[in-house]
């Protein structure tokens, strides 16, 4: 079935929403423009990329991560010594016949220039204020990033847990940033969360850990079910590099649209520390036994998108194909990562099979995401399995009750076969 981009992309979306993946915020209220609030469905598989990540950087005895969960509302102090409060910005400028907004870079060729009002500079952190009266020192800024809450947190982690170089600190949670032109469904949002770590090294080391994260970030994506002719590397050019940092890789994806950042590798050398210190007055050195120094780490970052790795994995994942000359919708998701990893299909709803199909949950659940589905034709469940991404489905008929077995579906190939009850949790446990 030939499928334009847009199609694609269109068809991701609706099943998404439809299937509770993900829902438009404040959607009785008519919605909130790039804000989303994430379902059932949508929490399960987040929250197993979550676990999936960590299990991945705390993968190697050779590594020491450290975990953290830092504050969204930090001091101002610390955007004024990180640069955002001098750097975080974008040029904007306006489309005067309607008044839409762009970034400067980002203006579609179709425009004219004499349109188009002057670039300006438009901050892209959120403030707020906190306290009973607001004034300039109330201000405060939601944050637009995790790492800060990282560096300000070094000497703690140092200190606390007798940390030895290299070793990293991470962090998993939301970043606020008031884009100028959000959109693409969750891919660029103002509200996202972000899987971010700071790893810290001795200066002669920084190239072999730079390449060390670079890959091992980009074999994690693959881990997922990702194919490689989805995935690359881009390398940023000297005038695309932050302020902070003196080298940068992106791992993109290639979304319905295009080629997209899932996840920036950057050397941060020793920037952040040495602000942080600057304006802290505090020490933020390591002291290095072997050369009897107190040394300034360089800071290598893998910073990926958990929301954009979510939308990634649905677009990897999704799949159409036919089965009895009808068209199947499906999302191929590892088993993993499934948000449903077993569906629970009872033939019908009399009491006895209902019985066998609670015992079967009570039994895999401990170790496996299940569901039981009573609710339509088995053909029509199956589909509806398929397309939330449930790898098995496992159907109790009524030979059930006499041969103490049941029929285990493949979702991707569909094939059928029949396993006993006592045998299925070695089933699963074996995938």
């Amino acid at each position: 079935m030939e499928k334009t981009n847009k199609d694609l992309f269109e068809k991701i979306v609706k099943v998404a929403q439809s299937r509770g993946f993900v829902f438009n915020a404040s959607s009785i209220y008519g919605g909130l423009r790039s804000s989303y609030d994430y379902g059932p469905l949508g929490v399960s598989l987040k929250n197993n990329l979550a676990a999936s990540w960590w299990k991945d950087i705390n993968n190697d005895n050779n590594l020491s991560i450290y975990p953290v969960d830092t504050a969204i509302i930090q001091s101002s102090e610390v955007w004024k010594a990180s640069g955002h409060l001098a750097e975080f910005s974008d040029p904007m400028v306006d489309y005067k016949p309607t008044g839409e907004r762009f970034r400067a870079d980002q203006v579609p060729d179709d425009l004219k220039k004499e349109d188009l009002t002057e670039p300006r500079q438009f901050n892209l952190m959120f403030e707020t204020n906190i306290g009973p009266v607001q004034n300039d020192n109330s201000a405060v800024y939601l944050r637009p990033e995790t790492a800060q809450g990282i560096f300000v947190n070094f000497e703690n982690v140092l200190r606390t847990m007798r940390a030895k170089l290299p070793f990293g600190i991470a962090n998993i949670g939301k970043s606020f940033r008031n884009e100028i032109t959000p959109g693409q469904f969750i891919f660029r949002t103002r509200e996202f969360e972000q899987m971010e770590i700071e790893f810290f090294c001795k200066e002669e080391e920084q190239e072999d850990w730079f390449n060390f994260w670079l890959n091992k970030r980009l074999d994690w994506y693959k881990s997922l079910g990702i194919s490689e002719e989805k995935l690359r590397i881009r390398n940023h050019e000297e005038v695309e590099l932050a302020h902070y940092a003196s080298k940068t890789s992106d791992i993109e994806f290639l979304y319905p649209w295009g080629w997209g950042e899932l996840e920036g590798v950057a050397n941060r050398g020793t920037f952040d520390l040495t602000s942080h210190e600057r304006e802290s007055g505090k020490d933020l050195t390591y002291f290095d036994s072997v050369s009897n120094k107190k040394i300034k780490p360089v800071v290598i970052e893998p910073a990926g998108g958990l929301t954009r790795t979510l939308f990634a994995i649905l677009c990897s994942s999704y799949d159409e194909d036919t089965v009895n000359e009808s068209i199947r919708t499906l999302f191929r998701f590892n088993f993993d990562i499934a948000p449903i990893q077993i569906g629970i299909l009872p033939l019908s709803k009399k009491d006895n099979l209902i019985t066998i199909s609670e015992d079967i949950k009570n039994n895999l659940q401990k170790n496996f995401r299940t569901e039981i589905d009573t609710t339509q034709s088995i053909g029509k469940r199956y589909r509806r399995q398929d397309e939330i991404g449930t790898p098995y489905c496992i159907t109790i008929d009524f030979e059930t009750i006499n041969d103490k077995s049941v029929t285990v579906r493949n979702r991707d190939t569909t094939n059928q076969e029949r396993v006993e009850i006592s045998n299925l949790h070695d089933y699963f446990e074996n995938i």
